[in-house]
C-alpha cells in the first residue's frame, strides 16, 4: 500500500552542545519495524524544551555531563533523532500487530513504557532514549501509537502529544476540579496554554502568569485573570488564595508559590526554565500539609483522555509558526525567544 524507501531525510543530534550538533541528513537508514512495534510515516513534529534540554545536557545534575544528561538520567546514545511530538500515518507493522493498523493515523504517546517488545523498569521519552520524530520516519511500540480521528490538519496535531499530555498529567495527579483555583506560570508556552485548556476544561478557575505582551492572546483561552510576572503574586493575589499551582517555571519567584498556596494545597511541577535550584522553607511544606508533585511519567489513562479531548474538540490547538525540518535551526532559536504563544511546529511529510 505504501512506497517505503531505503532512505530517509532527518536530524542527527551527533553530541552535547550548541546548534552544530545538528545535522541534516538525507542518507539516514529507514528504521524497520520490531516485534510489537510499528513504522510511522511521519507528517509533523512539534519543537520542544525537552529537545534542546537534552541537547545542551541541562538535564545532568554535575555540570552538564554528558554520562547523566539524558532524561532518563544516563548518557545518551549518539546519533540520535529527537522529537517527541509526532504526528503520522502507519505504514508497515512488526510481527505481532495487526495489518488493519497500516494506513491509521496516529499520535505518538511521548512517555514510553515498552520498548523491543519489553516492558522497561524505566520509563523513556521518545526521541531521548530511543529515536523520535525529526525524520520523515519512525518506528514505535504499537501500543504508543494512538489512532486518532480529527478535522485538524497534522501540524494542528502535532502541537498535543508532549505539551498536553504533560499538562493533563498534572492536572490529574494534582485532581484539578472545578472547585479549584489555579495558578499556571510560564501560562503563554506549550505546556502553560495546554494547561489553561484543559483546566478550564474541568470548571477551574484559572490565573494565568505571563507577560504584559502576551495577556490579550491568554485572555482569548478564556483565562480568569492574569497575573505578570514581574508582579508580586502576594501583593496581587494574596496569602492562601490558590488550591493549585501548576508551575512550569520555578527561579527566583518559587517561594512566593507556598506562600499563595491555601493549606492542604497541591503542587505540580514539570520544567524550570527560570532556574532548577530554589530555596524551600521546610516549614511552610510540613505546616501547610501541602503536597509536592514531579510529573514526568504518564499516569495510565492520561494519553487516551488527550485523544477523547482532542477528538470531542473539547481542547484546540494553539499553532505559533511552522518550519520545514530543514530549518531546525531558526526553530529552535525563535523557540528559546520565548515571544510566542502555543507550539512551534516542524512539518516533515513532503
Amino acid at each position: 500500500m505504501f512506497n517505503i524507501p531505503k532512505m530517509m531525510k532527518g536530524i542527527y543530534l551527533t553530541g552535547h552542545g550548541g546548534s552544530e550538533v545538528l545535522q541534516y541528513r538525507d542518507d539516514i537508514s529507514v528504521p524497520k519495524p520490531k516485534d510489537n512495534e510499528v513504522l510511522i510515516r511521519v507528517a509533523a513534529a512539534g519543537v520542544n524544551n525537552t529537545d534542546i534540554n537534552t541537547r545542551t545536557a541541562w538535564y545532568s545534575k554535575n555540570d552538564n555531563n554528558d554520562k547523566d544528561a539524558s532524561w532518563s538520567g544516563n548518557a545518551l546514545i549518539f546519533p540520535r533523532i529527537q522529537g517527541a511530538d509526532v504526528c503520522g500515518v502507519i505504514v508497515a507493522v512488526g510481527n505481532g500487530v495487526d495489518n488493519k493498523r497500516i494506513a491509521e493515523r496516529v499520535l505518538v504517546e511521548p512517555c514510553i513504557r515498552e520498548a523491543d517488545g519489553q516492558q522497561l523498569v524505566t520509563p523513556w521519552y521518545f526521541g531521548s532514549e530511543c529515536d523520535g520524530g525529526f525524520a520523515e520516519f519512525t518506528t514505535v511500540s504499537s501500543d504508543h501509537a494512538y489512532p486518532i480521528q480529527s478535522e485538524l490538519s497534522d501540524i494542528e496535531l502535532a502541537t498535543f502529544p508532549c505539551s498536553y499530555s504533560t499538562a493533563e498529567n498534572m492536572l490529574t495527579r494534582t485532581k484539578v476540579s472545578s472547585k479549584d483555583t489555579v495558578l499556571i506560570t510560564g501560562a503563554s508556552g506549550g505546556v502553560g496554554s495546554a494547561a489553561i485548556q484543559l483546566a478550564k476544561a474541568r470548571g477551574a478557575y484559572v490565573i494565568a502568569v505571563t507577560s504584559p505582551a502576551k495577556k490579550h492572546q491568554l485572555m482569548d483561552l478564556d483565562v480568569d485573570q492574569v497575573v505578570f510576572r514581574d508582579e508580586k503574586l502576594l501583593a496581587v493575589l494574596g496569602e492562601n488564595s490558590v488550591d493549585v499551582v501548576i508551575d512550569l517555571v520555578a527561579g527566583k519567584q518559587w517561594p512566593e508559590f507556598l506562600d499563595i498556596l491555601k493549606t492542604q494545597g497541591r503542587y505540580a511541577v514539570s520544567g524550570a526554565i527560570g532556574g532548577a535550584l530554589v530555596a524551600l522553607d521546610i516549614r511552610s511544606l510540613y505546616l501547610k500539609d501541602l503536597s509536592f508533585y514531579g510529573c514526568t511519567v504518564l499516569e495510565p489513562g492520561v494519553f487516551q483522555n488527550l485523544i477523547s479531548y482532542i477528538e470531542q474538540q473539547k481542547i484546540m490547538p494553539i499553532v505559533a509558526q511552522t518550519f520545514p525540518l530543514k530549518e531546525i535551526y531558526t526553530a529552535q532559536e525563535i523557540f528559546q525567544k520565548k515571544q510566542h504563544v502555543g507550539k512551534i511546529v516542524l512539518t516533515v511529510a513532503p
